[in-house]
C-alpha cells in the first residue's frame, strides 16, 4: 500500500549548499591614510580655537607650487599664517617644524600677498598651533622669523 502524503503546511524545498563564506577581511587603515585624517580634524580643531579668540579665518589649506600654509587668519593688524602639527606629545609637535617647512612657508606666504595685495599693509607673523590627544590645541606665536 502507497502512503500517500496527506496535505498539510507546505514544505521549503531543500536547499543548495553552499560553500563556506569566508569572513570579510577589515585591512587596518595605512598609516598615512590616518595621519592625514588627524590631520584635518586637527585642523578643523585650531580654527575653532581661534574663531573663539575671535581671529577670522581667511584661508585653510592655502596651497601654491612652492607649499601650503594651514590656516591664513586676521585679527586686528595681524596677519597670521599658522602651521598645525598634530603628533602624540607636545615636544614631538613642537620639533616636527623643520626649517626646510619654514622656508616653504615663507615662500607662500609671500605668493599670498603678491596675491592679496589688501593684507600687504598688516604686520606677518609666522605661529603654530600643536595638537595632541585630549588636549586643547596649544597657539605658539611668532614661532619663526622668514628667511629674506
Amino acid at each position: 500500500m502507497s502512503r500517500r502524503k496527506t496535505p498539510g503546511p507546505a514544505q521549503p524545498a531543500p536547499r543548495k549548499r553552499l560553500p563556506p563564506v569566508k569572513p570579510p577581511v577589515f585591512r587596518k587603515k595605512p598609516s598615512r591614510q590616518a595621519a592625514e585624517s588627524w590631520g584635518r580634524w586637527a585642523e578643523r580643531l585650531c580654527v575653532w580655537r581661534l574663531r573663539l579668540a575671535g581671529w577670522r579665518i581667511l584661508a585653510r589649506g592655502y596651497r601654491m607650487p612652492v607649499g601650503e600654509i594651514d590656516i591664513i587668519a586676521r585679527r586686528r593688524g595681524i596677519l597670521a599664517l599658522i602651521e598645525v602639527k598634530a603628533r602624540s606629545s607636545w615636544i614631538n609637535a613642537a620639533e616636527s617644524i623643520t626649517p626646510r617647512q619654514q622656508r616653504r612657508i615663507g615662500q607662500a606666504a609671500r605668493l599670498f600677498i603678491a596675491q592679496h595685495p589688501a593684507h600687504a599693509g598688516l604686520d606677518l607673523r609666522f605661529d603654530a598651533m600643536l595638537v595632541v590627544p585630549w588636549r586643547l590645541p596649544r597657539h605658539l606665536r611668532q614661532v619663526w622669523r622668514p628667511l629674506e
